[in-house]
């Protein structure tokens, strides 16, 4: 097995296992965060990223005129869980805003970009030096990718993934149970065997944790008396009949989803959710299982996808016979039978389903289901090729199973 498969099936392992801890058993009140949840922390920092990318990289008979190289980037931790309060496990994704871009190569008079992010999943030695301050070190494994580019067939710069180090280190602040805030710094060394300078990343943001609920506060939840589907199955029809433009104008003009190179003309899906957590009125979280088949746009070349996933609902409206609700999902993890798609490369077989949509419970228990949403699948640049596949408007008929 390569180091880049082992790497990624140690990631989506760790977060199966999350995931099938989170499962709440019969007969729970579904209103306490889960094992699987309890102490797991999700989080965001923004600062300066800096790789000295240079005409080192380049294939021997090629040159440069100029280098541009943005140092704005995000830095996202998927997942984390707390121990204890001296150590701690994260999953992140860090990548620049923008892509490195080689100038006038061999005088070609154009632009070309190099694509890198970096993956991880590293243990925190966190020391607690006042009651609101802490100092924190970082390492574990690093997982960088970067796309290069060619000159007809002839790689300027070529594709890596490999496997390195990953450490860092900073300073927390803890505003309350919930809210940390940060100041870190991160660092991956060069690879010279794949011509990768070494990456350092300076950044400030939060960290939000998921902290077991107060007995007060569960009580509340309970009282309340507002319905959360217990466990949901879900047939879903899609079709591009009415186009691509909810796509293309939400990731577009929004710019708050993705689209794809690939489109696809229909395909029919099976789902299963099961709700593992759910706050007084609005917010709920699903865990939840899916197989597709589908045909695309162009060559309706045909393939299926198996997906387990998590379900964000917000239900906006309720009234006793009718609730509506607006859902999100992201980084399901995917296998995907096939990879290339109307001569678009999307990758390897695994890869990562996501959506959003709006739906309605209704009926005299709101035990009907009725939704309407439009989903995604790509790899998260997690391998060079990532073209990713558009999935148009699907409709879907549920039934709620007590």
């Amino acid at each position: 097995m390569r180091k880049k498969e082992a790497f990624v099936l140690l990631i989506v392992g760790f977060f199966s296992l999350q995931s099938l801890t989170a499962i709440a058993q019969p007969g729970e009140k579904r209103i306490q965060y889960p094992k699987g949840l309890k102490n797991s922390y999700f989080g965001l920092t923004l600062g300066y990223i800096n790789y000295p990318f240079s005409s080192a990289q380049l294939e021997p008979g090629f040159t440069v005129r100029s280098i541009t190289i943005p140092h704005i980037a995000p830095r996202l931790v998927l997942y984390g869980h707390q121990f204890n309060k001296y150590v701690s496990a994260q999953i992140t994704y860090m990548r620049p805003v923008g892509w490195v871009l080689y100038k006038n190569i061999n005088g070609d008079e154009s632009k070309h970009s190099v694509w890198m992010n970096v993956g991880g999943l590293t243990v925190l030695g966190q020391l607690p030096v006042t009651k609101n301050f802490s100092l924190f070190a970082e390492a574990g494994l690093g997982m960088v990718t970067r796309k290069g580019f060619k000159e007809g067939d002839i790689p300027v710069i070529k594709n890596a993934v490999y496997a390195t180090g990953l450490f860092g280190g900073g300073v927390q602040y803890h505003l309350n149970r919930k809210w940390d805030l940060q100041l870190s710094t991160t660092w991956s060394p060069a690879q010279a065997k794949e011509k990768q300078p070494h990456t350092i990343f300076y950044s400030a943001g939060f960290n939000y944790h998921l902290r077991e609920l107060s007995k007060e506060k569960v009580e509340s939840n309970i009282k309340s008396g507002y319905y959360f589907a217990p466990q949901l199955l879900q047939v879903s029809y899609t079709t591009n009949a009415l186009g691509y433009g909810v796509n293309n104008f939400i990731s577009k003009k929004l710019h708050i989803f993705w689209g794809g190179a690939a489109q696809l003309k229909r395909g029919l899906s099976v789902n299963y959710q099961r709700n593992i957590f759910h706050a007084r009125k609005v917010f709920s979280l699903d865990w939840a299982a899916g197989m597709g088949y589908w045909k695309s746009n162009k060559k309706e070349d045909k393939f299926f996808t198996l997906s387990v996933y998590p379900v964000m609902r917000f239900t906006a409206f309720r009234s006793p016979k009718t609730d509506f609700f607006f859902e999100y999902t992201v980084a399901g993890p995917t296998f995907i039978s096939k990879t290339l798609i109307d001569n678009e490369k999307t990758g390897k077989h695994f890869t990562f389903y996501d959506a959003m949509g709006i739906g309605v419970f209704t009926g005299k228990k709101k035990n009907i289901n009725a939704g309407l949403r439009i989903a995604h699948f790509s790899n998260g640049n997690i391998f060079p090729e990532n073209n990713g596949v558009k999935v148009p408007l699907t409709f879907s008929l549920g039934y709620v199973l007590q």
